[in-house]
């Protein structure tokens, strides 16, 4: 059964004629010529590439690009689940199982907040804070290589993305401070 299944076209064969006419009018654009993509579609094909590169070094010590980010996040400091999930613009739930994986690690520890023993905070370990200066290093070794192998200016560049992200970033609201 599974043998006669395999040999059927999982997407509609177009005749060949049509296939034809549609490349040579132009109406779809070869895979490999990415001069007429959208902008927008550059950034998040680069933006995955280059995220599979980390992921690919971050799986050899057990950590995702999740995260990654929440050990850069910690640099400034302990921080709660509630404001990593909201720095992260995702669920608590969702930032929770990431710290969880950290804490098995060894990357991040969970403990009371000196200052609130209700609250529980996530502190950056030893092991966290070497994997993220290596990280650093590595990813920026690679693309900037990349990039000015090609002539670009990196300053330039990491100016308009910061630019780019600061207009795309949902508002921040205003959190309420201890009264």
């Amino acid at each position: 059964m599974l043998s006669r299944l395999s040999n059927l076209p999982i997407v509609p064969q177009v005749p060949s004629a049509w296939s034809r006419q549609i490349v040579e009018e132009g109406l779809v654009p070869p895979e490999h010529d990415r001069s007429d993509w959208v902008t927008g579609r550059l950034l998040g094909t680069a933006a995955r590439l280059v995220e599979q590169s980390w992921n690919a070094r971050l799986r050899e010590h057990g950590v995702s690009h999740a995260g990654l980010i929440v050990l850069s996040t910690l640099l400034a400091g302990p921080t709660s689940q509630r404001e990593l999930a909201a720095d992260q613009h995702v669920t608590e739930q969702t930032i929770g199982r990431t710290i969880a994986h950290l804490e098995a690690t060894g990357h991040v520890v969970r403990e009371s907040d000196p200052a609130d023993r209700r609250r529980r905070v996530a502190h950056l370990t030893a092991a966290g804070a070497a994997l993220l200066a290596e990280m650093s290093a590595t990813g920026e070794r690679i693309t900037d290589d990349i990039l000015q192998s090609a002539g670009a200016d990196i300053r330039q560049f990491r100016q308009t993305l910061d630019l780019l992200i600061g207009a795309m970033e949902p508002a921040v609201q205003e959190r309420p401070g201890p009264q």
